[in-house]
């Protein structure tokens, strides 16, 4: 995306500055700031867009000579800001005149003031399923999530969920960031209820009045006191991704400084992942919301209901080979895995309307099986369904989970790959649900995913689902979203799957096997398709 930095006195016919001089510079100790210049930053003019990219984004800039703080005024409301930078997000659709007051503050409270005007297109207006989901009627309070992963940091620009550290359920209670709530408004206000306390970055708390009475943890600062405030927000789309912003200091979850903008990585009614990148331009800070007040979950109702395929494993011996193949052979299987796949009996049986996939030792081997409806069956959008048990022993990998069906063609991760459930070798009391395709903007795998407990999953069956359309792909459990990735245009899940169900045997997940193991089975009831 370009920009272009200009200053305001330059802007011909599209910019009015007035300024005034609220009390005389240099008497004695007391100075009122002088040389007052402002700087925007429209995002996206050119020469051909003269008034920006139409994302109604704004970057201005201060600087003054003697000042020790600015303060900017628009529609009204006066916010600070300690370095002198603030960005709107114009978001009134056309092309609108909009006036900003910058306060430059000197020594005693002397003041010096400068107004500008300039024109700005705003062409995005945010799609209804949207502002549903942020404010619903009225207004709706969101919380961070705290349930699961929910919370963390990775690179700047990087498309991972927290790639260099997530944190776990629970894990930051006692920082004053669980009991804060974020009220989002349809008049465009937000309320941030703290509760009494923050939680935030040592070296950026302070632009909130810091230091304070907070504790001192590492670079972070625990249950920093901080009254409610109120603060504006606005939507927009810079380069096609939803982002969010919060006029003025206003933040969430954790104060990380910057320019207060969050991206919404993924969205579902209830649930929205952002990403933020901090004021030391350090890290992308991740975070969890959710607008579930943490009662008991209410019943997911499926957009489909009209049953187009399935597999119920009535009939003994092997699988319907009218629905399912088998990968075969040894090799890692680029997961560093040690098993290898069979089409023999052995490792794949119907018994007992279950379908059983067997792992297996075999002398210094481990076998097992990796069945798929490649070229069988292969489909766009819909609800899955698979009803299993999975295996209990350390590193054994089961998996439930597709493929884009062009994989052969373009390779992976450019033909997507959906997880509907995945379970590591070491923990048999959590399930993934994972996302991967092609990040085109680093030519790499990028990847989403979230976890979720479940104490019995090898001891009783469970459901393991897929609900996929072309707004949104969401990973449930027995009917209980955990994983939500919001679907659009640019992304692999918009074309054809198929099946795949296996063991793997140590790898990436897997990791170390037990030295006692001998067997293990993933038994499923059935596999249903509604569309």
């Amino acid at each position: 995306m370009k920009t272009f930095k200009y200053f305001i006195t330059g802007l011909l016919g599209l910019l009015l500055v007035t300024s005034c001089q609220d009390d005389t510079a240099d008497v004695g100790d007391i100075t009122a700031p002088s040389n007052v210049v402002i700087t925007t930053e429209v995002v996206g003019i050119d020469a051909n867009n003269p008034n920006g990219d139409g994302s109604g984004t704004v970057n201005f800039k201060v600087n003054a000579d003697n000042a020790l703080a600015y303060h900017f005024v628009y529609n009204g409301e006066t916010t600070l800001a300690p370095q002198g930078e603030m960005t709107y997000d114009f978001a009134i659709t056309g092309l609108q005149t909009y006036t900003v007051t910058v306060i430059a503050y000197g020594t005693g409270g002397n003041s010096t003031s400068k107004t500008v005007q300039l024109e700005v297109l705003a062409l995005y207006e945010a799609p209804a399923d949207l502002l549903d989901m942020l404010v619903g009627n009225t207004s709706k309070t969101w919380r961070i999530k705290s349930e699961s992963a929910h919370f963390g940091l990775g690179p700047v620009g990087g498309g991972v969920f927290a790639e260099w550290f997530s944190a776990g359920a629970e894990t930051k209670a006692g920082t004053g960031m669980y009991d804060d709530r974020y009220v989002f408004n349809a008049d465009g206000t937000f309320t941030h209820i703290t509760n009494g306390t923050v939680f935030g970055r040592e070296n950026l708390i302070n632009e909130i009045g810091g230091p304070g009475d907070g504790t001192a943890d590492g670079a972070d600062i625990l249950n920093y006191s901080y009254g409610d405030y109120t603060e504006g927000w606005s939507l927009n789309a810079p380069g096609g991704i939803e982002t969010l912003s919060l006029t003025g200091l206003g933040f969430m979850g954790y104060y990380t400084g910057g320019n207060h903008k969050y991206e919404i990585f993924a969205r579902s009614a209830s649930e929205m992942t952002l990403r933020t990148t901090d004021g030391n331009g350090e890290f992308d800070w991740w975070f969890v919301l959710t607008s579930d007040d943490g009662s008991e979950p209410t019943a997911f109702v499926s957009e489909f209901n009209n049953l187009s395929w399935s597999d119920e494993f009535d009939t003994d011996g092997s699988p319907d080979s009218a629905k399912w193949g088998y990968d075969i052979g040894a090799g890692g299987w680029g997961n560093n895995e040690v098993q290898t796949y069979t089409n023999e009996s052995a490792n794949a049986i119907v018994e007992g309307g279950f379908l059983k996939i067997n792992a297996i030792k075999d002398g210094v081997m481990y076998t097992s099986a990796r069945l798929k409806s490649q070229g069988l069956y292969d489909f766009t959008y819909g609800r899955v369904d698979v009803r299993a048990k999975l295996p209990a022993s350390a590193g054994t990998w089961p998996a439930i989970w597709m493929l884009g069906a062009n994989f052969e063609t373009i390779g992976w991760p450019a033909s997507g790959e959906i997880d509907i459930m995945e379970q590591t070798g070491g923990d048999k009391n959590s399930i993934l649900g994972t996302f991967h395709w092609l990040d085109s903007g680093t030519n790499t795998n990028a990847s989403y995913g979230e976890t979720a407990t479940e104490n019995t999953s090898t001891t009783d069956f469970h459901i393991y689902s897929l609900e996929w359309t072309t707004d949104k792909v969401i990973v449930l459990i027995d009917n209980v979203p955990y994983t939500t990735l919001a679907n659009n245009a640019d992304l692999p899940f918009n074309a054809d799957f198929f099946l795949i169900l296996n063991i793997a045997m140590g790898g990436t997940l897997g990791g170390d096997i037990d030295a006692a193991f001998t067997q293990d089975t993933m038994e499923i009831d059935y596999v249903r398709v509604y569309q």
